[in-house]
């Protein structure tokens, strides 16, 4: 592997800095103020003091929770959920990013190997490997999503509680519940920034994360 050119690398933070910008802007509504009144729901905690993290304490500088506060709840689940999809899609990278795939075939009849499809967005391939998964592969994967949120883990449920508990164990004490439910929103939070920035770092720089965490394109410092 060589070195990333100062030139990719720069791209690669320009980028990062107006993803990031742009993320913030987007999520405005996940950050609750004071000033609202209280939104509870069978998580047995107030929703509103999740999510307040300093240094940015109240974060809502489009005014959505004075202008449309019967928007929080679902503002608020859809950004539970798609943080935990993307806490298990950032591992997922992860682990396709250290050549870890599964054995045999995705379609034995194609003669299509899962270590055939590369899911980086290496030039500039928005929808990584997905467009190579044969079209039966992705019918089972859309039916899949429609039973999990149709029936699984219903999206008319806000609450975010699916009756699985922390491990499998439901936690009693509320304050020790907030401070596990105001990690999950902060951890996938920063997962959902880390997905979309190694995928704006994969199609910019067209290295993928395996490669620029070995040339040292993150870091600075060459780890090969």
């Amino acid at each position: 592997l060589t070195f990333c050119t100062s030139y990719k690398i720069s791209i690669f933070f320009n980028t990062m800095k107006l993803a990031i910008a742009s993320f913030l802007i987007a999520s405005a509504a996940a950050f609750a103020p004071a000033q609202v009144g209280r939104t509870s729901s069978n998580l047995a905690v107030n929703e509103l003091d999740l999510g307040v993290t300093e240094p940015l304490g109240v974060y809502d500088p489009l005014g959505w929770l004075e202008t449309e506060p019967e928007s929080f709840e679902r503002r608020r689940a859809v950004e539970r959920k798609h943080g935990r999809i993307c806490m298990i899609a950032l591992i997922g990278q992860v682990v396709h990013a250290n050549g870890i795939v599964f054995d045999g075939y995705i379609s034995k009849s194609m003669g299509l190997k899962f270590s055939d499809i590369d899911p980086s967005c290496v030039g500039g391939k928005v929808l990584g490997g997905l467009t190579a998964i044969p079209t039966a592969g992705l019918v089972q994967i859309l039916l899949l999503m429609g039973l999990i949120e149709l029936a699984w883990l219903p999206a008319s449920d806000y609450s975010g509680d699916y009756g699985v508990g922390w491990f499998g164990e439901d936690i009693e004490d509320p304050e020790i519940k907030a401070r596990k439910l105001n990690a999950e929103l902060n951890n996938g939070r920063a997962a959902m920034l880390a997905v979309f920035g190694n995928m704006v770092g994969e199609a910019s720089t067209g290295q993928t994360l395996a490669e620029s965490w070995g040339d040292g394109a993150i870091l600075g410092i060459s780890l090969s």
